[in-house]
C-alpha cells in the first residue's frame, strides 16, 4: 500500500528538549501530565466529600509507584517474559544491555493490564495505611482514571506505538518513524473515548454521589474502558510474534476479565441505592 494523497504523515521530534544532558520524551510528559490531571481531580473529590487533606497526600505516590511497577511487570511477563525473564535487570530499570556496554533508553514497554493490577494493590496498601474503605477509594480513583488513560494513548501516538492496521480510510496516518504505510490511529481512537469516558464519569458523580462507595464507578471505568479496548484491538497491530496465531489477541484475553467484573460491580452499584 503507498501513501495516499488524503493521508497525514505524522513524524514527530521524540524529544521537544533536555534537561541536564537527559532528553524529555512526550511519552513521558504526556504520563506526567495524566498524572497530575488526576492528582488534581482527585485532590477536588476529597475536598468535595470533606475528607483530611492528610489522608489524600500520600496517594500520589503510590499510584504512581503502583501503576509504574505494575505496567512495567504486565508488559514484561504477559508480552515478553521469554526475554525478560533471563534479562531481569532491564525488567527493572530503564535501562539495556548492549555490545557498548548498558544504555538508559527509559521504559520502553507499559501494558495498561498490569498497570490496572499495580493499582489496585497499591490502592490496597494505601487503605491499609489511611484506614479508608478500600470500596470509597476505588470509585474516587476510577472518576479519574479515564482521563489519565487518555493522556498515555496521547503518548503512545507521539511515540508512533501501539499501532493500527493499515486502512485506505481518510482516518489513516503514516507514522513517518515507522513505515509509509497509511494506519488508523488506534492510539488517538482509545484516547479520545478514554477522554469522553471521563466526562462521563464527572457527569455521573455529580447525579448520583451518593454512589461513591459502592464500587459503581470503579464498575464503570472498567466495563467501559476495556470493553472498547476489546474491540479497539481488531483494527491494531499484533505486538508480539506470538500473537499472530491467536483469534483473540492478549490484550483482549486480558480485558475479558476486568469487563466482567466491571459489569457486575455497577450492577452491584447500582441496585444499592435503589
Amino acid at each position: 500500500m503507498t501513501t495516499l494523497p488524503c493521508s497525514i504523515v505524522w513524524n514527530p521530534d521524540m524529544s521537544p528538549f533536555s534537561i541536564l544532558g537527559f532528553e524529555v520524551r512526550y511519552y513521558s510528559l504526556c504520563w506526567m501530565v495524566g498524572l497530575l490531571l488526576g492528582y488534581f481531580i482527585m485532590k477536588h473529590l476529597y475536598k468535595k466529600q470533606k475528607i483530611s487533606e492528610t489522608l489524600f497526600e500520600p496517594l500520589f505516590m503510590y499510584c504512581f509507584v503502583g501503576i509504574l511497577v505494575g505496567a512495567r511487570l504486565g508488559h514484561c511477563l504477559f508480552y515478553e517474559p521469554e526475554y525478560y525473564l533471563i534479562h531481569p535487570v532491564e525488567m527493572i530499570l530503564p535501562i539495556k544491555q548492549t555490545a557498548d556496554g548498558w544504555k538508559f533508553i527509559g521504559y520502553q514497554g507499559l501494558a495498561s493490564h498490569g498497570g490496572t493490577i499495580g493499582l489496585f494493590c497499591a490502592l490496597w496498601f494505601y487503605c491499609r495505611k489511611t484506614k479508608l474503605s478500600f470500596a470509597w477509594v476505588l470509585d474516587n480513583i476510577a472518576i479519574a482514571t479515564p482521563i489519565v488513560a487518555g493522556m498515555i494513548r496521547m503518548g503512545n501516538f507521539m511515540n508512533s506505538e501501539i499501532l493500527g492496521r493499515a486502512t485506505d480510510s481518510p482516518f489513516g496516518i503514516v507514522f513517518a518513524q515507522v513505515d509509509n504505510i497509511p494506519r488508523h490511529p488506534a492510539q488517538l481512537y482509545e484516547a479520545i473515548a478514554y477522554f469522553l469516558f471521563f466526562a462521563g464519569g464527572m457527569l455521573l458523580y455529580k447525579k448520583m454521589p451518593q454512589r461513591v462507595g459502592s464500587l459503581f464507578f470503579f464498575g464503570y471505568c472498567l466495563a467501559t474502558i476495556f470493553t472498547f479496548r476489546f474491540f479497539v484491538e481488531f483494527i491494531k497491530e499484533v505486538q508480539v510474534e506470538f500473537e499472530q496465531s491467536m483469534t483473540l489477541d492478549m490484550g483482549q484475553w486480558l480485558s475479558i476479565p476486568f469487563i466482567i467484573i466491571g459489569i457486575a460491580c455497577m450492577i452491584r452499584g447500582y441496585k444499592k441505592h435503589i
